[in-house]
Order: C-alpha cells, then sequence, then structure tokens
C-alpha cells in the first residue's frame, strides 16, 4: 500500500493548457511570417503646376457681315463659293433688279420734274409763259404810249378849243387803264411766284431725291458686295432661289479676327480674370491648338439651360481662318501658374486632422506633417515643408484605411 497520494490532473485542464500552447505558437508564427501590404510610391520633386479649368464654347467673328434680302426677289447669280476669301468691295451675289432699275427710272424722273418746277419758279415761268408775258407787256407799253400820245394830242387841241374836257378826261382814263396794264403785266412777269410758292417746290425737289436715294440704294442692295476683306462662310441660298425679304442670303467674316463666347460653372467664375491665358482645342483638328485670353471676365450669374454660369469672351490671338465661325470648342483657362516647386502627387496627401503623408522608410510607413502650398491642381500637390527632394511617399494609403504609421509595406510598381 502506497505511502503517498498520488494526485491526478483533471483532464479538461490538460486539454486547455495543450489549446492555449497551440494558438499561442500560432500568434508568433502569423506574426513573423504574415504578408507585406503593397503600396505604390512616388519620389517627391521638382515639377511645374499648373492650375486650370475647362469648358466648352462657341466661336464667333468679331467682324461679321450678313447679307439679308432686302425685298422679296429671286437670287440672279452666286459669285463666290463657301471659304473664298474675298476683298473689299468684290461683288458676291446678285438679285433680279429689274423692279429696282423701274424705280430709280421713276425717282430720276420725278427729281427732274421737281427741278425744272424750281427753275421755272425761279425764272418767273416756263419759258413758253415768259415770251407770252414779253409779248403782252410790250404790248402793253405800247398802248401805253399810244395812250399818252392821244392825251397829249387831246390837251392841245382842248386848249385851242377844238377839244372837249369830256375828251380829255377819256383819254385820261385809257392812259390810267394802259400803265395799270402794263405795270400789272411787269410786276406778274417778276413777282408770279411767292416765297411759299418756292419752298413747296424746293420741298417737291428734296423728297424727289430722297425716293430717288432710296430707290438707289436697293439697287445697291441687290448687288451684294463685300464691305471688308474677309472669308464667306456661309452661303445658304443658290441662282435661281426665290427669297421673301429678310432671308439670309450670306455671311462673310475677318477669321483672323474671332472671339469665343464661353459659359463656366459658378463655382469657378470666381477664379476668372482678364488677361489670363486660354488654351483652345477643337475636335475637328485634334492635332491642332490655337491660344488666347480673356477680353471679358464673368460679371453676373445667368441660366443657361440647367446650369448657372458666368458668361466670359475670349480673344483668339493666333487665328489664321483656320478656326471658324459657329464651331464648338474646348477652352482650358490657365488659373494659376507655379515653376519648379517641390511637390507630391495629390492622391498621397492626406487631410484628417491636418495635412500629412506617409513617406516609406526601410519598408515601413512612416507618418510625416507637411505643409501645402498654393500650387494645387487635380494630379499634384505643391510642399512647401516636411518633405525634402528624392523623399518616397505611398500613393494608394489614401484608399486604404489598413495603413498606419510603423505599419511594414512592400513596394510595387
Amino acid at each position: 500500500m502506497p505511502t503517498t497520494e498520488t494526485r491526478r490532473l483533471n483532464p479538461a485542464m490538460l486539454w486547455g493548457i495543450f489549446f492555449g500552447i497551440i494558438a499561442i505558437g500560432f500568434i508568433i508564427v502569423r506574426s513573423t511570417t504574415r504578408d507585406l501590404v503593397a503600396v505604390r510610391v512616388a519620389v517627391v520633386d521638382h515639377q511645374n503646376i499648373v492650375t486650370s479649368v475647362s469648358t466648352s464654347g462657341k466661336v464667333e467673328p468679331i467682324d461679321e457681315f450678313p447679307a439679308y434680302a432686302p425685298a422679296p426677289g429671286v437670287v440672279s447669280k452666286v459669285y463666290v463659293e463657301v471659304g473664298q476669301k474675298v476683298k473689299a468691295g468684290e461683288l458676291l451675289l446678285k438679285l433680279d433688279d429689274a423692279d429696282a432699275v423701274a424705280k430709280i427710272a421713276t425717282a430720276n424722273a420725278a427729281v427732274h420734274s421737281a427741278q425744272a418746277t424750281l427753275h421755272d419758279i425761279e425764272q418767273g415761268g416756263s419759258q413758253d409763259e415768259r415770251i407770252g408775258f414779253s409779248g403782252d407787256l410790250s404790248r402793253a407799253q405800247q398802248q401805253q404810249q399810244q395812250a399818252a400820245k392821244d392825251l397829249a394830242a387831246l390837251q392841245a387841241l382842248q386848249q385851242k378849243g377844238a377839244a372837249s374836257a369830256s375828251e380829255v378826261a377819256s383819254a385820261e382814263q385809257r392812259l390810267l387803264t394802259a400803265e395799270s396794264s402794263a405795270k400789272g403785266l411787269q410786276t406778274r412777269s417778276t413777282q408770279r411766284y411767292s416765297t411759299t410758292d418756292r419752298a413747296r417746290a424746293e420741298a417737291q425737289l428734296a423728297d424727289a431725291r430722297a425716293a430717288l436715294a432710296a430707290a438707289q440704294a436697293a439697287y445697291a442692295n441687290d448687288n451684294i458686295r463685300a464691305p471688308f476683306a474677309g472669308t464667306v462662310y456661309s452661303i445658304p441660298v443658290s441662282n435661281y432661289d426665290f427669297v421673301p425679304a429678310g432671308e439670309n442670303l450670306l455671311d462673310m467674316a475677318d477669321l483672323n479676327r474671332i472671339q469665343i463666347r464661353a459659359y463656366f460653372d459658378e463655382p469657378e467664375i470666381g477664379k476668372l480674370a482678364v488677361g489670363q491665358a486660354v488654351k483652345i482645342a477643337w475636335d475637328a483638328k485634334p492635332t491642332q491648338t490655337w491660344h488666347g485670353h480673356i477680353t471679358r471676365a464673368p460679371s453676373t450669374v445667368i441660366t443657361y439651360g440647367t446650369r448657372n454660369v458666368g458668361e466670359c469672351i475670349i480673344a483668339v490671338d493666333d487665328a489664321k481662318g483656320d478656326l471658324l465661325p459657329n464651331t464648338n470648342v474646348v477652352v482650358t483657362v490657365t488659373i494659376s501658374q507655379r515653376f519648379n516647386v517641390l511637390s507630391v502627387p495629390r492622391e498621397a496627401l492626406h487631410t484628417e486632422g491636418g495635412d500629412f503623408v506617409f513617406r516609406v522608410v526601410n519598408n515601413r510607413l512612416v507618418r510625416t506633417p507637411v505643409q501645402v502650398g498654393v500650387g494645387v491642381n487635380l494630379t499634384r500637390v505643391e510642399i512647401l515643408s516636411g518633405l525634402t527632394e528624392k523623399d518616397t511617399v505611398a500613393l494608394n494609403a489614401v484608399n486604404n484605411r489598413e495603413l498606419t504609421n510603423g505599419l511594414p509595406v512592400k513596394v510595387v510598381e
């Protein structure tokens, strides 16, 4: 019989100790052999940072000539083609001008008639009337002279007692009548027309001349000529087309002087200013770009479709006739430029609780506070302090919440 009592361990406790040892071993092995988190990185370096804003716009000429039909008619002949360069005064298009020619002839006749009337007034009547007045006046003067002689003879006979007083009185009356008739004819030949008659004739002449000028202008409008040197960019009509009054016939412009009307969304208009540089792109010529500058910045917010926008006018500085009116283009305005500044990709920057990045040092993440400058665009951020050139920062840390300070990582391309 044993002298000491043998004690046995509880089986449940044995199993607990066994599993605890296994768990501790798994944790130790896992902590030393787990996979490293892969991160993309970028090297901190000096670059130019350009901040810009883009929108669509429409090209429009500064010097434009739209020709319209002055009256209903038929297009007689089109002398130019779309895209043709023309000189000032060159004939572009002609309308049927038979009606205009007839109106000019009628107006010319009215002017000549009014001129003749005024001339007759200034001369005291027409040539036929003046000849008649001259003959009548000559006869009246002869009658006056004869009456004067008859009176003198009767007065001499009266003194001799050979003529009575009544005969003398009758002769005196005939002389007075002859003098009155001659005087009336004299006045009529020199003062036939009053000041009112002359003013009326002058007004009729002025009206006739105005009608002639209008007819000549209508005739000139039927012959469409280029008011300045430029390029024809639209001809919506063709030979023998009937056009109503006011119909657009032709459009031409100086394509070396064009501008762009663009609309920027409300949050962006405060960044725009006169003189800012603009780059212009047109899908029809994807390999070519144009350059310009803002000549009028938005001054108010307007509703454009479903957008609240500001209207901006952009002058094209290097147009050479290769950017057509009414085309839709994309304009990119340079808001600010920073040259050769220390910067990092924008996706490397964190802003939670202050600006910071994760530097990669010996394959571990090191949280590093940084000071950000004004040079910021969609892809890069200017760094004023906190980093030096050739530092390496993690890029995908922004979207990976598992990455923390001191975490070991694996750098991937």
